[in-house]
């Protein structure tokens, strides 16, 4: 998958963001289907806080461990939450704006630079505007304005990267995918193929067009929310054994 560049992720970042925070308060009591006990006001209080952690992250500094960063202020409840919320994504917006972006950046998979970090917060916030604006969808809202395309691949490859490989490392891969392989197929992006093989040494990844175990078809916005549990593996296309596509969402479990 070719990366989408930082430009493009912080131009998703600010949309995503704002999207967020034009929720309409009257539906913050309103559920979220894909996250069993979430109200719409969950969803929001908890992206402003993790923007809130990033940004102080950055004020940390590189060499500051990640549970040393504290946030210089708390998210509401209530309506409040909103505008506090346009505030938090505001003031990470800034500090990435200000910032070189090629610093040195602590992150929780490691040495990188601040690009990690925009990449990280552009995907975050996708994910959770999908959660917020299901919630204004059940409450008789309209359906969520769809993302792009070319950030949702990336999404999914930072899925892989940042995310799933944290639970499958050495010695961590459960018997249900040892030896099993798994084929992610973006629609409608160039590139976007992904070969997830799975053994004792844990889970390698190459980009390629091959028979798997499972293969995972649908566009790239549809694959990235099944990858984070918002949407069911039977909104894809799924060719071979469903069972190993289970066993590798049950086994990343954020």
């Amino acid at each position: 998958m070719t990366n989408p560049g930082t430009p493009l992720l912080l131009d998703v970042l600010r949309t995503e963001g704002q999207r967020i925070a034009s929720m309409p308060a009257d539906a913050l009591g309103a559920p979220v289907p894909s996250c069993p006990g979430w109200t719409l006001e969950h969803v929001v209080r908890h992206t402003g806080k993790v923007h809130l952690w990033v940004t102080a992250v950055m004020q940390a500094g590189p060499g500051a461990a990640l549970d040393q960063a504290r946030p210089a202020r708390q998210m509401p409840r209530g309506p409040e939450c909103l505008d506090a919320y346009r505030s938090a994504h505001e003031s990470m917006m800034t500090e990435f704006e200000q910032r070189d972006l090629d610093v040195p950046a602590t992150t929780f998979v490691g040495p990188a630079t601040l690009r990690w970090w925009v990449r990280r917060q552009a995907h975050e916030a996708t994910v959770h505007r999908f959660d917020a604006a299901d919630a204004v969808h059940t409450a008789g809202g309209p359906l969520p304005e769809p993302a792009d395309p070319t950030a949702a691949a990336d999404g999914v490859g930072e899925w892989i990267q940042a995310i799933a490989s944290r639970f499958l490392g050495a010695g961590q891969v459960p018997e249900s995918l040892l030896g099993r392989t798994v084929h992610l197929h973006g629609t409608d992006t160039d590139d976007a193929e992904w070969l997830l093989a799975f053994t004792d040494d844990g889970m390698s990844v190459t980009t390629e067009h091959t028979k798997a175990d499972v293969a995972l078809r649908g566009s790239a916005q549809q694959l990235l929310l099944a990858v984070w549990r918002r949407r069911p593996l039977d909104s894809l296309q799924l060719f071979g054994n469903e069972a190993v596509a289970e066993a590798l969402l049950d086994t990343v479990q954020v």
